[in-house]
């Protein structure tokens, strides 16, 4: 036993050579442990299943707490953080979405030849999380999964910001300051407004060269088994290229997705 105490001991916080891969090892080796029991867990005992030294496992799970992963329970126990929970959310939405997508966006994408992209909300941005696409697209840019844009030059982008109230619309150009990309760009609160109408009583938007120049995009909203607006498919083509009757099928594509999703489109009373 002495002999493991020392062992263990000489793996001090300082130890030189130590690299980032080897952090994350050990992240991820604290959070496994703390996901084996439901109660709190002691510093002690955390120590001891993942072989690291307690002053090694504290730090690391003082990093943890700092960012919600981890929570101090009573005594000096820690157990895992509704961090967790909220990214695990968001990843069984976007996994469940893209599982509902990906049939119909193949199926418009070989309609009109062009670009499909799948999107999500994060913060002041959409990601691209999912798409269908060609070479023979011609297409100048086509936006890598993972990637990102602003949501005032996005057509997705654009129903996020639609569905929220005047005052969010507000913060999100102060906090944005609406920086452009091209001379299409809106940079202008009030014509983003005008903008947002316009989406509202269409029921889809437009990116009419605001992010890239000579690519127009248009989307649609797909929505939860709640009706809320969980993602948005987008058409994206050069701009001499879009046709008026694509909107019509995205709009079709996305409510299909949408029911995928569970949600139940109101039926019109009889006689309206």
């Amino acid at each position: 036993m002495n002999t493991n105490k020392v062992i263990k001991s000489a793996k001090t916080p300082g130890e030189v050579g130590k690299t980032a891969i080897q952090v994350v090892e050990r992240m991820m080796n604290l959070l496994d442990a703390l996901a084996v029991h439901e109660e709190s867990s002691s510093l002690k005992s955390l120590s001891e299943v993942t072989d690291l030294h307690p002053s090694t496992a504290h730090r690391i799970l003082n990093d943890l707490v700092a960012c919600r992963l981890v929570e101090r329970g009573d005594g000096g126990t820690y157990r895992l953080g509704l961090k967790l929970l909220e990214l695990g959310n968001l990843v069984k939405a976007r996994l469940s979405v893209r599982e509902a997508a990906q049939a119909p966006m193949r199926a418009l994408h070989k309609l009109t030849g062009e670009t499909i992209n799948l999107s999500v909300r994060q913060g002041d941005e959409i990601v691209y999380v999912d798409r269908a696409y060609s070479e023979r697209s011609g297409m100048q840019v086509v936006r890598a999964i993972g990637g990102r844009a602003p949501l005032h030059l996005t057509s997705v982008g654009k129903l996020f910001l639609a569905s929220d109230d005047p005052s969010q619309v507000r913060a999100y150009v102060t906090r944005t300051g609406l920086s452009g990309h091209t001379r299409n760009s809106i940079t202008d609160l009030s014509k983003l407004e005008t903008e947002l109408n316009l989406v509202r009583q269409h029921g889809n938007a437009r990116d009419n060269e605001e992010l890239e120049l000579g690519v127009s995009c248009v989307a649609a909203s797909i929505l939860d088994d709640t009706g809320k607006l969980v993602a948005g498919l987008s058409l994206s083509a050069p701009t001499d290229r879009i046709q008026g009757d694509w909107v019509r099928a995205l709009q079709d594509t996305a409510l299909l997705v949408s029911k995928g999703m569970g949600f139940k489109p109101k039926t019109a009373e009889p006689g309206i």
